[in-house]
């Protein structure tokens, strides 16, 4: 087998569908074997009868396996596990993907020379962009998923984003899947665990590609265009850098295990959030002040610990 597409989902049989469909629409090589591998974290809804319906139309094309341990980070690395392919090709279950992204996500894969490889992700808006939500600001946009570095192919100096990107196998099988104290589950938004894997793969001195032309479309529902959401988002997105890096060694005075120079800041930033008087630049300060209390919780209940983040939390 050559490629495994890995699917995880929850709870999202409706955009599943829809998602599966464009995945197994592709445009491939008669000479490339490739597979669709659903993994089922859970669901209580239809997503089974969903998969079941769409493998008798494409007979061959899909296969389903559970996860019960949840999180995404457990399904993921259960996709690792379950897949045939020596190139594996991760993607979200409320996607739209362009009928040659797998083609243009793969292909430079083949030959060993890069580690993985991701393209571009396009948020679709579900209502006008709000004017406190600035689109050019690559900070704000993290909530939506939007990956951009440009129209030109070539080596990519930074992670890719877990809605659009390939791993030779082999590379999990040598440094292991993605971590498991990191990766959205149904209670938080905990995540970071893609970015944590790229700059796994970097450190390690391997080469990842960036194609422009692997597009997948992204919704950004209006449920995620609330500032609600956005300042909960940043906040976990705060906790799970420390989870991912580690405590901050740099600090010369501590709270409770807590930098100083962490309340500095979000005071600073609540500042400029009282007195600023454009929509964009009021809720980039807010969002600040939600990523530094993020960390700041993190730091609180990490200093207490010993099973600080290493390679035993990688499955």
């Amino acid at each position: 087998m050559d490629i495994t597409v890995i699917v995880c989902t929850y709870n999202r049989c409706q955009t599943l569908s829809e998602a599966l469909e464009s995945i197994a629409a592709q445009v491939m090589p008669s000479s490339i074997d490739w597979e669709i591998l659903v993994v089922d974290n859970n669901s209580t809804d239809r997503t089974r009868e969903v998969v079941d319906e769409l493998s008798v139309r494409w007979s061959g094309r899909f296969r389903c396996v559970s996860e019960p341990s949840q999180g995404l980070s457990f399904a993921r690395n259960a996709g690792i596990r379950e897949s045939r392919g020596s190139v594996l090709a991760f993607t979200d279950d409320d996607v739209t993907v362009e009928p040659d992204w797998l083609q243009n996500l793969t292909s430079n894969l083949h030959s060993g020379e890069w580690a993985a490889s991701g393209g571009r992700i396009i948020p679709v808006w579900a209502m006008p962009v709000p004017k406190w939500l600035s689109t050019s600001d690559p900070h704000t946009m993290g909530p939506f998923v939007a990956f951009d570095a440009g129209t030109q192919a070539g080596e990519l100096n930074r992670p890719p984003y877990g809605a659009n990107m390939a791993f030779r196998k082999e590379v999990f099988e040598k440094y292991g899947g993605f971590r498991i104290d990191l990766g959205r589950t149904a209670k938080n938004l905990i995540g970071r665990e893609d970015i944590e894997m790229g700059n796994r793969l970097l450190a390690a001195g391997l080469r990842l590609r960036y194609e422009p032309d692997s597009v997948v479309h992204h919704p950004a529902p209006e449920s995620r265009m609330r500032r609600k959401f956005v300042l909960k988002w940043w906040y976990w997105f705060g906790y799970a850098e420390v989870a991912d890096l580690g405590l901050p060694t740099d600090a010369r005075f501590l709270f409770r295990g807590i930098p100083l120079y962490m309340f500095r800041r979000i005071v600073r930033w609540t500042v400029q959030w009282m007195i600023s008087i454009d929509p964009a630049r009021r809720f980039a300060s807010k969002r600040n002040v939600w990523y530094w209390a993020g960390m700041v919780r993190a730091c609180y209940q990490l200093s207490g610990k010993h099973d600080l983040p290493t390679a035993a939390n990688r499955e």
